[in-house]
């Protein structure tokens, strides 16, 4: 606040030595009246600038000079239109502020429904894989053979690891609720892809990923666990959901004040119908599908997308998906390269 009213201030003294005349000086301070409205919260701050510029105007720029005379009708006018103008700014940036706010959580909400409505509908078929598995081995065991058993078993542990997956997806989510900050660290972007790899290596040690990263060292200021859980949920959308997948490939590159991440596959690529609704979290597996419950593909990519697309946009990024010319499909995001500040 005192900042503006020193710059008004100035703008005064240099209109009274320059021009030789007091007609801007009410509206330059009127504007800074304004400004400090528009950029502060309430009104204590709008109201308390508009009383400090009127006394200013009465001091220094009105005749008799360096007096204050209230008396006079034109500074009584003066008083009562700033001190209008700033309560009328600060109801109506108070309210623009307010209403950003409930659209904010009105997005929020969406989002929570979203992905309620996901997790109900995919957790679903694990969790009676799951049960059902571990009931007939508890109570009919002895009639399975060994490779019956280790097929059963093998099929419980890779639907506990799915699960466990889908909830770190959901607890990243929760970890962007409101407004909890990021944190935030520079991250060289080969040490953020050597992790992201052998984590993804773990997982699908079958599947081969052919990499294109820049030659020079590239530092980045992000949550480097959260970014990690981004491409890693972009990677195994593509081991999932990409039908015919032969080639997968993760390319980053520098366009100027950006870093671009693209993953590309050489699948079917994806419906035009569902393009437009990957990251809002709407997409859930067709539960018309003729199809049993053992034999259905999960299809958990709306999960976690909206979960990419959540983090992505938490970081000042953009995200998008297209189907290449090429064929397959090329998810990319982009991260901004800024100068972190040491807040310790």
């Amino acid at each position: 606040m005192l900042v503006m009213i020193a710059i008004g201030v100035g703008l005064c003294l240099i209109i009274k030595t320059t021009f030789t005349t007091d007609i801007l000086i009410p509206a330059v301070m009127v504007f800074s009246v304004f400004l400090i409205s528009v950029f502060t919260d309430g009104y204590v701050y709008g109201i308390l600038a508009s009383v400090v510029s009127v006394i200013i105007v009465n001091f220094a720029f009105t005749f008799p000079y360096f007096k204050i005379d209230f008396l006079i009708p034109e500074n009584i006018t003066s008083a009562i239109i700033m001190i209008a103008i700033a309560f009328i700014t600060c109801g109506f940036t108070s309210k623009i502020k307010h209403q950003e706010m409930l659209k904010k959580e009105s997005e929020m909400e969406k989002m929570r429904a979203n992905l309620l409505r996901a997790v109900s509908h995919d957790f679903r078929t694990p969790l009676t894989t799951i049960y059902g598995a571990s009931s007939a081995l508890i109570e009919s065991g002895s009639e399975f053979t060994d490779e019956q058993k280790e097929k059963m078993l093998r099929g419980i542990q890779q639907d506990s690891q799915w699960l466990y997956r889908m909830v770190e997806n959901l607890l990243s989510v929760t970890r962007l609720d409101g407004d909890i900050n990021l944190i935030k660290a520079p991250i060289a972007l080969d040490e953020l892809i050597d992790s992201v790899l052998i984590k993804f290596a773990k997982r699908y040690p079958d599947q081969e990923v052919e990499v294109d990263l820049p030659d020079e060292l590239v530092i980045i200021p992000m949550d480097a666990i959260l970014i990690e859980q981004v491409i890693i949920n972009i990677l195994e959308n593509a081991v999932q959901h990409a039908e015919g997948m032969k080639n997968l490939a993760l390319n980053v590159k520098c366009n100027g004040d950006r870093v671009v991440f693209e993953v590309q596959d050489d699948g079917d690529g994806i419906p035009e119908d569902r393009l437009k609704h990957l990251f809002d979290g709407s997409l859930l597996g067709d539960s018309s599908d003729e199809v049993s419950a053992d034999c259905r593909p999960r299809r958990n990519a709306g999960i976690g997308l909206s979960v990419c697309a959540t983090i992505i946009k938490a970081h000042g990024g953009d995200i998008s998906a297209y189907n290449s010319a090429e064929g397959g499909a090329v998810f990319r995001f982009t991260l901004k390269i800024e100068e972190v500040t040491d807040e310790q």
